[in-house]
């Protein structure tokens, strides 16, 4: 089995905010530990050999007013997978309130090798469904949805809450993405989250009612899946395993996966989450 983590921060830590890297190294005990994977994907990749971990989708975004990250998050993800592609899957970001030209941007990056788009909205402080008449009309936002609709790359889409410091949850409910899955059809839209603690019915209501989007499990405690997704084994055709590695409940990669695995989910369930959705949605 090929096992894909959909959920992994590789991202510029020396970028964060004061704030925000105050609160991880206050949450996440060794954050110092994780340095020097920033810097050496050769590093990295044998810790998920450790882990038992074939590829990790490195999920990167911009936020330069909530968490710091810049633009050039995306130029780091870049550098980071070169020659590694096979096992690392870059994500990279656009701002669609702060760049000029969302469409531009979406396929630029696209054809230096990004291989799906983050949105943050508690972070980068949108409605994910304000491009709507009725919720404002924005545009640029909607130029990035068309764009990644057209050029065939997925939508990860934070839902759930976040405890950094001007995060706002509002931002973050899944019912908002309902117009996003109705408005565009086409576009494949990852779940990040599940809409974790408050909004996971919310979700799982998302992926049932439409086949382009996918719940993606990541930052929820394995062992405690079951009760937050009751119908896991039901969506197993839209579910992506994910960590949420090195966030503040995501100690180690392979004890992550490991306790995933012990859950009481028949064979054909894992290796649809663990391997074959995520080869669908990523592809190698």
């Amino acid at each position: 089995m090929t096992v894909t983590d959909c959920h992994v921060h590789i991202n510029p830590l020396w970028e964060m905010l004061p704030a925000a890297r105050a609160l991880m190294e206050r949450e996440r005990r060794g954050l110092e530990e994780i340095e020097p994977y920033l810097k050496d994907p050769s590093r990295f990749l044998a810790y998920l050999d450790r882990a038992g971990v074939d590829r990790a989708v490195l999920v990167n975004y911009v936020s330069p007013e909530v968490v710091g990250y810049t633009d050039r998050s995306n130029d780091f993800v870049l550098d980071y997978v070169r020659g590694h592609e096979e096992r690392l899957v870059a994500v990279g970001s656009v701002h669609p309130r702060l760049h000029p030209d969302p469409r531009r941007r979406v396929r630029e990056l696209k054809d230096r090798g990004i291989r799906a788009i983050k949105l943050h909205p508690p972070h980068q402080l949108f409605y994910p469904n304000a491009y709507r008449p009725e919720e404002g009309g924005d545009g640029k936002l909607s130029a990035l949805y068309e764009a990644c609709q057209e050029l065939g790359l997925p939508v990860i889409l934070h839902t759930g809450t976040s405890i950094f410091p001007g995060a706002r949850d509002k931002y973050a409910e899944p019912m908002r993405a309902e117009d996003v899955a109705l408005d565009y059809p086409d576009l494949t839209i990852v779940l990040a989250h599940g809409g974790r603690p408050l909004w996971m019915e919310q979700a799982q209501y998302l992926c049932r009612r439409f086949p382009n989007v996918y719940l993606e499990v990541s930052s929820v405690p394995p062992s405690r899946l079951l009760s937050y997704f009751p119908d896991l084994v039901r969506l197993t055709p839209r579910v992506l395993f994910g960590s949420d590695w090195p966030g503040p409940g995501v100690k180690d990669l392979g004890e992550n996966l490991r306790q995933f695995r012990a859950l009481p989910l028949p064979p054909e369930a894992l290796r649809r989450i663990l391997e074959e959705n995520p080869l669908r949605v990523f592809p190698a």
